[in-house]
C-alpha cells in the first residue's frame, strides 16, 4: 500500500512515536507531509504540496471571483494526493485531523486519526473541533494511545467500532541497555510542561537529598518551564545534586539510563484539562530496566503496574513520590525486582512491533 502521514511538524524531538511510524511502517511508499495549515504543507523531500503557482493563482481567482479560496485548495490537494496514488492516510493529532476531512473526501481516500494527548483532552481544543463530531464520521478508524484516551473518545461520540487502542512503544534499542544500580542517580526526561510537573520531580528529590546527600538527578528536555525549574534548584541550593541537561539524542539518553538508577516523572493533568497519552520515555525507561517511579495518570498505569513493575502516586502528592524514590534507594532488591519485571512486560507485550503491526493492519482494514 501506498500511504501519506499527516503531521504538523516535521522532526521534533519529543514525538519520537511519529518518528517510528515513518521508519517502521512496511508499505510500498511513504509520503510523510508537515505544515499546520492547508496552504504550507510540505511533501517531505518532494516540495509544497500545493505549489507556489498554484497558491498564487487561487489567491488571485478567490479575490476576483469574491470566493473562498479554501474550496480551490482543497481540490488542489485532492488532485496532488490523487496523482501521488495514495491509497490510506494517516492523521497524528485529531485537531490536525479536522483540517483535511473535505481533502480526503474530495480525493475518496480512507483515512485513519492518531490521537495522542493534548488533543483530546484540553477542553479548548475540544471545543474548537465541534466536539470532533465531523471527524469521528468521517474517518475509517481512530487509534487511542490508552484506555482513558479510548473512553473519552466513546464519550465523545466516537463509535466503539472504530477505536483502536494501541500504546505507543519504545524502540527495541534499549531491551539492550543493563542498569548495575550502583550509583544513586535518577533520570527525568521530558519537556518541561505543565503536564509533566517537572518542579514537581524536583520538590520530590530534594526530600531525597536530605536522606541521600550524595544523589543526583539528571533532566533531560527542554520547555516553557525550564527557566522556572533552573531558579527553583538555585532557591532551594541543589545545584550540586539536580542538573537541567537539555534536550539529548537517542544514543545519549541510552547512555544515561545504562547509568542510572530509577526513572522519575510526576505527570499531572495541567489547568486546561491538557493530560499525557502513554508516555514513550516511560515504556523506554521499563524496557532499558529502570524502575519507573510516576503517577496514576492517564495511560502511565495501563503500562506500569504498582508494585510490580513500579512504584505510582497520586498526582500533586510529591511526598509519596519522594518516599518511593528513598524507598528504592534504600532497597536495591527491590528496584532490581522491579526493573525486572518491567523489562519482561515490555519486551514481550508492549512492543514496538505490536504496535506498528496494529497501525498497519489497521491501515489495511481502511482501504478494503
Amino acid at each position: 500500500m501506498i500511504i501519506a502521514i499527516f503531521s504538523p511538524s516535521q522532526n521534533p524531538y519529543s514525538e519520537t512515536f511519529i518518528q517510528a511510524h515513518k521508519s517502521y511502517i512496511k508499505t510500498e511508499k511513504t509520503y510523510y507531509i508537515y505544515g499546520n495549515s492547508l496552504e504550507n504543507m510540505i511533501v517531505e523531500d518532494e516540495g509544497l504540496l500545493i505549489n507556489s503557482k498554484q497558491r498564487l493563482f487561487y489567491k488571485a481567482v478567490s479575490k476576483l471571483l469574491k470566493r473562498e479560496k479554501k474550496k480551490y485548495f482543497i481540490k488542489t490537494a485532492a488532485n496532488k494526493l490523487k496523482s501521488l496514488k495514495v491509497d490510506v492516510a494517516l492523521v497524528e493529532y485529531g485537531n490536525h485531523a479536522v483540517k483535511l476531512i473535505e481533502v480526503f473526501k474530495k480525493a475518496d481516500i480512507p483515512f485513519v486519526v492518531h490521537f495522542h494527548g493534548y488533543d483530546i483532552s484540553v477542553d479548548r481544543t475540544i471545543r474548537q473541533n465541534n466536539n470532533y463530531k465531523s471527524l469521528f464520521a468521517a474517518a475509517t478508524f481512530v487509534i487511542g494511545v490508552s484506555k482513558l484516551m479510548c473512553k473519552k473518545l466513546q464519550d465523545l461520540g466516537c463509535v466503539k467500532k472504530k477505536i483502536i487502542y494501541t500504546t505507543c512503544a519504545a524502540n527495541p534499542s534499549f531491551e539492550n541497555i543493563q542498569p548495575d544500580f550502583e550509583t544513586k542517580q535518577a533520570l527525568a526526561i521530558g519537556r518541561f510542561v505543565d503536564k509533566k510537573a517537572p518542579y514537581y520531580t524536583i520538590l520530590a528529590f530534594k526530600q531525597v537529598i536530605e536522606i541521600f546527600p550524595k544523589a543526583r538527578l539528571l533532566m533531560v528536555g527542554d520547555g516553557v518551564l525550564f527557566n522556572t525549574c533552573q531558579n527553583l534548584i538555585k532557591y532551594y541550593n541543589l545545584s550540586d545534586n539536580i542538573q537541567l541537561v537539555g534536550p539529548k539524542t537517542p544514543d545519549d539518553i541510552r547512555l544515561l539510563m545504562q547509568e542510572s538508577y530509577c526513572f522519575l516523572q510526576h505527570s499531572v493533568t495541567a489547568e486546561d484539562g491538557n493530560q499525557e497519552g502513554t508516555p514513550v520515555a516511560v515504556m523506554e525507561a521499563a524496557l532499558a530496566g529502570l524502575p519507573v517511579i510516576s503517577t496514576k495518570h492517564a495511560g502511565i498505569p495501563d503500562v506500569i503496574e504498582h508494585e510490580k513493575t513500579g512504584l505510582l502516586s497520586d498526582e500533586h502528592d510529591v511526598n509519596d513520590m519522594a518516599q518511593n524514590i528513598i524507598r528504592i534507594f534504600r532497597n536495591k532488591d527491590l528496584a532490581f525486582k522491579l526493573a525486572q519485571n518491567a523489562k519482561n512486560i515490555h519486551t514481550e507485550k508492549y512492543t514496538l512491533k505490536n504496535h506498528i503491526l496494529t497501525i498497519e493492519e489497521t491501515l489495511k482494514k481502511s482501504i478494503e
